[in-house]
């Protein structure tokens, strides 16, 4: 290792500028993406939640210039220090720096790297009484370790051969989300499920009777039913209050923040309970396999299917979980029905709350829907287990290579550990 340089030895940076009037209608839904820090999220970035058109772009000045392809984008207001790879050109706006890294200097993912493990000392370099801002001139000064680029790209293609796995993982989870929904949809949403020839039902001619209650036409045969009657329990979580301190110990203690469709995010953010805190948790949400977690408030309708019994983490009140009645729909089904279009339409339409809005677990049992029967749904379970089960298998890989390049990143960016 060799002494220290800084980042203004070897990257250029550029402040966002682009913060358009949301006034002006014409200036949204161009070519042109528009990266916030909302958009970043310590990966690759290739799109943007919205987009500017060329009268948007322009209301920034004449000086205003895209982000290039291949550079870092680092959060520098709200939540400092969040950060993203740009493999395409962006405008920024305010809250966000850009940063280039001179390739014949410096290897780009090892300055990433950097960022994402001193992103602590940033935040305590960051100025401002009332805001606290991440100012270029704090960044210039932050410290690389490895001057040889050599010894970068080595550190560099560790990590980034980890996170690379990840990306691959969440793009097959992807497919195998669109998959399930596709099937779901074709099933039970446009009634196309194998008839007793095997072909889809509706499409094939199969007879239609209209329901009232729903007010469409579904199967005949089918009955429309509230989430009440296929549900067994409902329950939640518990709240700290007076029952529990939270940050003591080292299990997870799970709120809505910690929750993505159809995964649980363990991270150093999520909030700790003790061992006997967790006991108590568990005597109040009493999670089985097969449940599903459905978040209350916003955002309402997140979903998550337990593959297998919670060891070190249970839920706060914010967080349902759904038991189904196996007696007319399993745990498989069950996910996707909460999943649905339906639902989340359902979801939001019924929330209320005046900071907050949330669903009330009675609102939810009022849910209505097209009941098939239970050999329509066993059949549908047979084709849709073995893909949840891949994607819960892939979650779990990806949690162990997350933990994996978590421990490896300090190491090797101090020295402890070195790439031969």
């Amino acid at each position: 290792m060799s002494k220290s340089f800084t980042l203004k030895d070897c990257c250029d940076f550029q402040e966002g500028y682009v913060n358009p009037s949301q006034k002006q209608p014409e200036y949204f839904g161009g070519n042109i993406k528009w990266l916030r820090a909302s958009d970043l999220n310590n990966r690759y970035v290739y799109d943007t939640e919205r987009t500017l058109t060329e009268k948007g772009f322009e209301s920034a000045g004449k000086s205003a210039k895209l982000f290039s392809k291949d550079t870092i984008a680092i959060s520098k207001s709200g939540t400092i220090g969040l950060l993203g790879i740009l493999k395409d050109e962006m405008c920024g706006n305010r809250a966000i720096i850009n940063i280039h890294v001179k390739q014949n200097l410096s290897n780009l993912m090892y300055v990433f790297y950097t960022l994402q493990h001193k992103r602590n000392e940033l935040i305590n370099k960051s100025g401002g009484s009332i805001q606290k801002n991440l100012y270029i001139s704090a960044l210039e000064t932050l410290t690389l370790n490895h001057v040889c680029k050599d010894d970068q790209t080595k550190i560099a293609n560790v990590l980034s051969t980890l996170d690379q796995k990840i990306e691959l993982n969440n793009r097959i989870n992807a497919e195998l989300e669109a998959m399930a929904k596709t099937l779901y949809d074709y099933w039970f949403v446009q009634f196309d499920f194998p008839n007793e020839e095997g072909k889809p039902y509706k499409s094939s001619g199969g007879k239609m009777v209209y329901n009232t209650t729903l007010k469409q036409e579904i199967p005949d045969g089918w009955v429309d039913k509230q989430l009440n009657s296929v549900v067994e329990r409902i329950g939640t979580g518990l709240n700290p209050r007076d029952n529990f301190k939270l940050g003591e110990g080292n299990n997870y203690y799970i709120t809505i923040k910690d929750i993505e469709q159809g995964r649980i995010i363990f991270s150093d953010k999520t909030d700790r309970v003790s061992d006997v805190t967790l006991d108590i948790i568990n005597k109040r949400s009493d999670i089985k396999v097969g449940d599903i977690l459905f978040t209350s408030i916003q955002p309402v309708g997140l979903t998550y299917l337990i593959h297998e019994k919670p060891v070190n983490w249970n839920i706060n009140e914010s967080v349902f979980t759904i038991r189904a009645n196996e007696s007319l729909v399993t745990s498989e089904y069950l996910f996707k029905l909460l999943s649905s279009e339906q639902m989340k339409v359902f979801s939001k339409n019924s929330s209320s709350g005046s900071i907050h809005k949330g669903i009330r677990h009675g609102v939810l049992k009022n849910f209505v829907f097209a009941y098939a029967n239970l050999s329509v749904i066993k059949k549908f379970t047979e084709m849709i287990t073995p893909l949840l089960q891949k994607q819960y298998k892939l979650e779990i890989e990806n949690n162990n290579l997350q933990s994996l390049r978590d421990f490896l990143l300090p190491m090797l960016m101090n020295g402890q550990v070195t790439v031969k």
